[in-house]
């Protein structure tokens, strides 16, 4: 776990919060700080890397799903939970795998998270069908959860002075950034030049090498006043954000009034609630549930959350679209994908320019997640043009707002804590973060599903097949095939005449589902922004008022 006061500024993940975490320990040897400058920076490179695998690993993935859709003749449910699966099991393991890391050793915890990593890359690789790539997908969420916590407590151990400290983040931060620039790019380059496998099984020399360097350059540290592990609360939010999930995907195919939808959604509310009810009797919770009392840390959390359910979830979503819409190959969708990432980068700049004219440390939150809005607006407006230039500008502006908040939401949450809080928040921070993709790419799934099939039954022309077969045409099979990317199977079942107008029609179809799609994440990104400025204009009036009466 991160030692409270050196939670890195960026982002990342906390863990459960120790109050005496003795960070410099080690197992009969002095502080890993005492090391040679030389042996240091090694340290930070191994540890970098490390963590700007996971960056890569979650967005790499994106641009080989009509790929994996096409191999396996999966559905779109399928493809979701190969995005999903990853995403629920890191959030769910981020709090607990801190106290692990404190409780029995970072360097063992950083080994034992690249060997589950690893060992799980093999899983997808080799996977039989889907179902198997979900669970390996599944087993590396909790390897990942396990090496980013480590890795990041490891930094803070090698770093104890203010001024390496500032230098080792910065550091992180950039490799952190170039990894999410270069994914989309890399993992289309991959897929369609040697095979989307080999994007899980390129992981097992990279994993063996860090492993390598890990056993050499970091001296083990443990907290020997570390708490018992909160298990019983995080398999609660574990359980109960899976079965959310599970509840937003599979209603795409049983239908948001089905009992089985029903179930799933009644089974999330139980098990979230019994997470709460458990926080609430710990007394060393992972989760300080006091803090959402604050306007200003509930605003730093929705700033948060609506910056990875309106714009990281479009890491996702976005290589779909230029594969499906624009039948383009995955390398052509992954440079596709650089006016997003390359914005990104610039983003945090203008973030800088915008905080030194600002009033308060959450004023940057509403006009990120605004640009946000209005980038996901823009592109929905022009996603049917079949013009790349205007989607190019809208994720642009998309890519700014992403970059002004990726700094900014870790920050304002930072800030609304004491310094012996600040691991436990930035554990809240990066839950919330994956949390909300995992709920968008459902939510935002199953707004593109409908949508689509609304456009292609109204786009059907009389001539191309009687009524019969072209309610055929836009069956459940069919639907799941084209929104997957695996379109030539979908068509390929079809009647010639279906066939031959479908191969049109679909393709605009999506991009009208995609539209759609944006049109949602882009209004709940100015919804958030409207909230997140009310919190924060709330804030300002108490400490107004608490002034006045002191």
């Amino acid at each position: 776990m991160l030692k409270e006061r050196d939670a890195p500024r960026s982002d990342g993940a906390g863990a459960s919060d120790r109050r005496h975490d003795a960070v410099g320990a080690t197992a009969g040897k002095g502080p890993q700080a005492a090391a040679s400058p030389r042996s240091s920076w090694f340290l930070l490179a191994t540890a970098s890397a490390t963590c700007a695998l996971i960056s890569l690993d979650t967005n790499i993935v994106a641009v080989s799903l009509p790929s994996i859709a096409r191999s396996f003749h999966a559905g779109f449910a399928d493809v979701e939970w190969v995005v999903s699966a990853y995403m629920v099991s890191f959030a769910s393991c981020l709090l607990p795998m801190g106290g692990l890391a404190d409780r029995y050793g970072r360097k063992k915890m950083l080994l034992s998270g690249l060997l589950v990593f690893a060992l799980a890359s093999l899983g997808c690789g080799l996977a039989p069908n889907v179902g198997f790539l979900n669970l390996s997908r599944a087993a590396k969420g909790v390897g990942a959860s396990l090496l980013l916590t480590a890795a990041l407590a490891v930094i803070a151990n090698a770093f104890p002075g203010p001024r390496e400290r500032a230098r080792a983040w910065a550091v992180w931060g950039m490799t952190m950034g170039i990894a999410t620039t270069v994914a989309p790019l890399v993992g289309g380059v991959i897929t369609q030049w040697v095979g989307w496998r080999w994007i899980f099984l390129l992981n097992l020399p990279v994993c063996a090498v860090l492993m390598v360097c890990a056993w050499h350059s970091v001296t083990d540290s443990r907290n020997p006043h570390a708490g018992p592990v909160d298990f019983a609360g995080s398999l609660c939010f574990g359980l109960g954000l899976a079965c959310g999930i599970w509840a937003l995907i599979g209603a795409q195919d049983a239908g948001w009034r089905s009992p089985v939808t029903s179930l799933r959604f009644a089974a999330c509310a139980l098990l979230i609630a019994g997470f709460v009810a458990i926080e609430k009797r710990r007394a060393n919770a992972v989760v300080d549930l006091s803090l959402f009392s604050q306007a200003r840390f509930v605003a730093a959390v929705l700033g948060m959350f609506g910056y990875a359910a309106c714009a990281q979830v479009m890491m996702t979503f976005l290589p779909l679209y230029l594969q499906n819409a624009f039948e383009w190959t995955p390398v052509h969708a992954g440079v596709g994908m650089l006016p997003f990432a390359l914005s990104m980068i610039v983003g945090p700049y203008l973030g800088v320019r915008i905080g030194r004219h600002s009033t308060a440390s959450t004023s940057t939150l509403p006009i990120g997640l605004a640009l946000v809005g209005a980038g996901n607006l823009l592109t929905a407006a022009v996603a049917q043009w079949n013009a790349y230039g205007w989607v190019a500008l809208g994720m642009i502006v998309t890519g700014l707002g992403a970059g002004v908040l990726n700094g900014d939401t870790q920050k304002a949450i930072m800030a609304c804590v004491p310094a012996h809080r600040t691991g436990m928040a930035a554990g809240i921070s990066t839950t919330t973060r994956f949390t909300a993709i995992a709920m968008s790419v459902g939510v935002l799934g199953a707004v593109l599903a409908s949508r689509t099939q609304s456009a292609i039954d109204a786009a059907m022309p009389c001539g191309a097949a009687d009524s019969a077969a072209g309610s055929a045409c836009v069956d459940a099979g069919f639907m799941s095939d084209l929104l997957a990317g695996d379109v030539g199977h979908a068509l390929a079942r079809l009647a010639p005449d279906a066939r031959r107008a479908l191969a049109s029609i679909a393709p605009a179809g999506f991009a009208t589902g995609f539209a759609a799609a944006l049109g949602v994440a882009g209004a709940l990104a100015f919804g958030v922004a409207l909230l997140v400025w009310l919190l924060a204009g709330r804030r300002q009036v108490d400490e107004r008022r608490d002034v006045a009466r002191s």
